[in-house]
């Protein structure tokens, strides 16, 4: 992983940065000189992304935690407001995916823990860090969803449901602070990319079929440095 400069003197926070696509951003983030933030609930997991980021050169600081406890993002804003002055990038990778059933058996445990990590907690994070974000110079937001989130698929409701919710939150936030600086809001389809999550949903698929969390990482990097739409939204369908 070469450092080039993109992303000097910019820090970000990427949630679910433990494994899969938050883990490849926030290693891409750092790699373009971002000081990145990774959170998640897997201490060791954090720990092993954050020496890799650290090895290569990068910066990184870790903040363990559980986006379903409550007050949890509200000190993790408090803690960064107390370091930093302003927030340049956010990405919202962490996602919790129910057990596909049909709507009449959905796990009402499970439904409320999909509710509170993939759309409360969002809530949460954009409130708590919307003073940060307008600071920037060139704020971006970056959120990942799922093409279940607006094409409805047999099974896949709980997800889904959550998912769409988080779109709507995300877009209705870029139309208001559409007028407000250069902060831009992007919603990404990542498609099929090989993750846990993935190997989840489709436990008989060959990993190797679908592409890497790097390409995705890749893109969201693009960016978090680029300009478009303040509502933007894409798939990324190739490798």
């Amino acid at each position: 992983m070469q450092q080039d400069g993109q992303l000097e003197g910019r820090t970000a926070l990427v949630t679910g940065a433990s494994q899969g696509i938050g883990a490849a951003t926030a290693k891409a983030l750092a790699a373009a000189g971002a000081h990145v933030i990774l959170t998640a609930r897997d201490v060791r997991k954090l720990e092993a992304v954050e020496d890799e980021i650290h090895d290569a050169g990068g910066a990184s600081t870790i903040a363990p935690m559980d986006l379903t406890e409550p007050d949890s993002v509200a000190r993790l804003a408090a803690a960064i407001g107390g370091r930093w002055d302003t927030l340049d990038i956010m990405v919202l990778s962490a996602a919790y995916l129910p057990t596909l059933t049909p709507v009449t058996q959905i796990d009402p445990k499970q439904f409320a823990t999909a509710i509170t990590t993939n759309l409360l907690a969002t809530q949460a994070l954009l409130a708590a860090f919307d003073p940060l974000l307008k600071r920037s110079k060139k704020g971006r937001i970056i959120g990942l969803t799922s093409s279940v989130g607006h094409n409805p698929r047999a099974f896949w409701s709980a997800y889904g449901t959550t998912k769409a919710a988080f779109e709507s939150l995300l877009d209705s936030y870029a139309m208001e602070v559409a007028k407000m600086g250069d902060l831009r809001v992007a919603i990404v389809d990542p498609g099929s990319t090989r993750t846990a999550m993935r190997a989840k949903a489709y436990p008989g698929e060959d990993p190797a079929t679908v592409k890497s969390p790097d390409i995705v990482a890749a893109r969201i990097v693009e960016l978090a440095d680029g300009d478009f739409e303040t509502r933007h939204r894409e798939r990324i369908d190739e490798a």
